[in-house]
């Protein structure tokens, strides 16, 4: 059997090697960065199990089935990138500043899932030199193209080993959004920490697992290419069995709620009371607790069962509406599957990025097109998937049709 069909059941944690428990179940969904192009149409992209694991002593929340990473991010064309909205960029660029206002890092720059190269690229200085790190190709290429050297590998600890082998150390070495997609996040962080140099700081941004379960939007930021999912208590975990520290945190609104941890080489100063105190706090909410859990899935079982009540008692009484989805995101994906809505609900789906523009949705085949499509529609109904950026979506596109009505999630 061909590796692109096989999923590995996780049944340890990844952290700590001890037993995990299933904490929720989301059926079986494809990848939800894949977006089909039109010669792939003929072709069935893998479907794996979407299920969520626990290890209450290290705090680790995962996957009960991870897939090979090279498929994830080569087996299609990788189509999201970090400058995909006004949103992102402005958020890269205010997070390039604050990293240089508190740490002015000089040398070598490294960011590890660096993507098409956006905010590695607004640390270029004189007395710098910037590397790229990406699995994608096609994202290492459009980097290249901006003149951000770029290697495409998956970052892991022999890679950090090599390139500290080969560039120096690094001063600063960024990951963001991007640690929570290595199969093995203790190898990432070993590779950071032979890359790190004695004084330099490890950054890491990603989805805060408190801030998605408090939201109550967590299901839709749920999807095989994110691995595992970040608390206080797990990062600190973590990091220590990398021979890193957290040295500080902050809760940032970004992906409708992220941490954004700054780690160094262990100094042996023991946990902070800030790190104590958050720990605490995730503990009492209950992140660590499998009853919540199992009533968090009837919940949202629920929720959903009600939302298509309502959409499809509105598609019965409106034969004729036109229903358009606007955001072609990885969270849009796993919505679309958890409620099964497909080509058949959805006229089409907008997003502004041309690397997504002319594609389809994985399993729901819905097609991509640019905003524009509603200038095409008298009255047309707008359903916003990538709620995170919700209203300058609906802003954009009411410049564009201000006819248009919107169907909420």
């Amino acid at each position: 059997m061909s590796k692109i069909t096989q999923s590995e059941h996780l049944d340890k944690c990844i952290i700590s090697g001890k037993p995990v428990e299933k904490i929720l179940d989301f059926g079986q969904h494809a990848y939800a960065d894949t977006f089909i192009a039109a010669d792939q149409i003929n072709l069935s992209e893998p479907v794996f199990p979407l299920e969520l694991h626990l290890n209450a002593e290290s705090g680790g929340i995962q996957l009960g089935y991870v897939s090979h990473a090279e498929d994830r991010y080569n087996l299609y064309s990788y189509s999201y990138t970090s400058s995909n909205s006004k949103t992102a960029r402005t958020h890269w660029e205010n997070y390039a500043q604050w990293v240089k206002d508190r740490y002015n890092p000089t040398g070598l720059i490294v960011e590890a899932g660096s993507n098409d190269g956006y905010l590695i690229k607004q640390f270029t200085a004189d007395n710098n030199r910037l590397l790229g790190i990406d699995s994608s190709k096609s994202m290492c290429d459009i980097a290249q193209q901006q003149g951000i050297q770029t290697l495409n590998t998956l970052f892991s600890s022999s890679v950090g080993e090599s390139v500290a082998f080969s560039y120096g150390r690094a001063s600063l070495i960024m990951a963001n959004n991007v640690f929570n997609h290595a199969n093995d996040p203790v190898d990432f962080a070993r590779g950071a920490a032979k890359l790190l140099d004695l004084d330099g700081v490890f950054i890491f941004e990603l989805p805060y697992w408190l801030s998605m379960i408090e939201s109550g939007r967590f299901t839709d930021m749920v999807y095989h290419e994110h691995i595992s999912y970040f608390t206080i208590k797990s990062s600190w975990n973590l990091l220590q069995s990398a021979g890193l520290e957290i040295v500080d945190f902050e809760i940032v609104d970004y992906h409708g709620g992220s941490i954004r941890v700054v780690a160094q080489h262990d100094t042996g100063r023991g946990m902070s009371d800030k790190v104590k105190e958050a720990i605490a706090y995730e503990t009492k909410v209950g992140l660590f607790d499998p009853q919540m859990y199992s009533t968090l899935q009837k919940k949202f079982e629920h929720q959903r069962d009600s939302w298509l009540i309502d959409f499809y008692e509105f598609r019965y009484k409106n034969p004729e509406a036109v229903v358009i989805g606007v955001g072609a995101a990885a969270k849009a994906n796993t919505w679309l599957t958890w409620h099964g809505i497909n080509k058949t609900h959805l006229h089409c789906i907008t997003d502004a990025s041309e690397h997504k523009q002319g594609k389809r949705t994985p399993l729901s085949r819905i097609p991509i097109l640019d905003d524009n499509e509603f200038a095409k529609h008298d009255n047309p109904y707008a359903l916003v998937l990538s709620w995170n950026i919700g209203q300058g979506l609906k802003n954009a596109i009411l410049s564009i049709n201000p006819n248009t009505k919107f169907i909420s999630q």
